[in-house]
């Protein structure tokens, strides 16, 4: 029994053992007490070829969650420890703490369509995820990756580094996979920091930063204009007034050039009665 590639699944099998290996070595558990498996989920199993090497190893217990009925079957009849492990569901709509009461690592090949969303849900349970590593587009590694500065950093780069450092282990050929994508892939690792509070507002945080890149080539001042109006109206600012708050040099810059203390700093400013 063979599983077919789904392209509304975004399905790529990854075929390359020696990669499938390291990446199942890439994740190292953290604290867990001797005898005591750190928990672990694994997204997109697919057939199981990273699935095989988690299953060998002792110091976690291996939960799945795969959304096609064809794979899920296909690893109920090829691997017989997937029997009670196995999630038959979409990631994205599973309450995480029905399966899991304490901490868990996440580990997957993420499919490339919806690897945004799954980084959004990882970081709505950040408390409870201390690590992470996955295979992604390696276009998307390298925005999560990258720090102020380049070209390709973004949204997902803040808000993951704010909670998380980041590490890129390596980069997958198209070739490794069945059916190659068009595209390369790459590696990372997540390990969570030690902030357990950013200082300001996080639902405001993530809409400065948002609300920052939605238009990058523009200056903050340009960019952020919907959210400085907003303030200006409700603490009910004079002409004057508004002219001071954005006469902050950090207004001239462009979102990619600051880091995530920046953004912490200027989500503040609007967190702040200015008058």
């Amino acid at each position: 029994m063979q599983v077919r590639a789904k392209k509304s699944l975004g399905q790529h099998f990854l075929t390359d053992l020696s990669i499938a290996r390291r990446i199942a070595e890439s994740l190292q558990p953290e604290g867990a007490a001797p005898g005591s498996p750190a928990d672990v989920l694994e997204i997109g199993p697919g057939m199981g070829v990273l699935s095989q090497f988690l299953m060998e190893r002792d110091d976690i217990s291996l939960k799945m969650v795969e959304i096609d009925k064809e794979s899920v079957d296909y690893l109920l009849l090829n691997f017989p420890k997937a029997d009670g492990a196995l999630i038959q569901a979409d990631f994205l709509k599973i309450d995480l703490k029905q399966f899991f009461r304490k901490e868990f690592c996440v580990i997957g090949n993420f499919p490339y369509n919806i690897s945004s969303q799954i980084f959004f849900k990882i970081l709505d349970h950040k408390d409870d995820i201390p690590q992470v590593v996955c295979m992604i587009q390696k276009e998307v590694a390298e925005r999560i990756a990258e720090g102020p500065g380049s070209k390709v950093y973004g949204i997902l780069s803040v808000l993951l580094q704010a909670w998380y450092d980041i590490e890129y282990i390596l980069t997958v050929g198209e070739g490794a996979f069945n059916p190659p994508p068009k595209v390369k892939s790459a590696v990372i690792r997540l390990k969570r920091n030690s902030r357990k509070e950013l200082g300001c507002e996080e639902s405001l945080f993530k809409t400065v930063v948002k609300t920052g890149f939605n238009q990058r080539r523009k200056t903050l001042r340009n960019s952020l204009k919907p959210l400085i109006t907003a303030k200006s109206e409700n603490e009910g600012w004079d002409e004057t007034t508004y002219a001071r708050f954005v006469s902050d040099p950090v207004f001239d810059m462009r979102p990619e050039k600051l880091g995530v203390e920046d953004f912490i700093s200027l989500t503040s400013r609007f967190s702040r009665h200015f008058d």
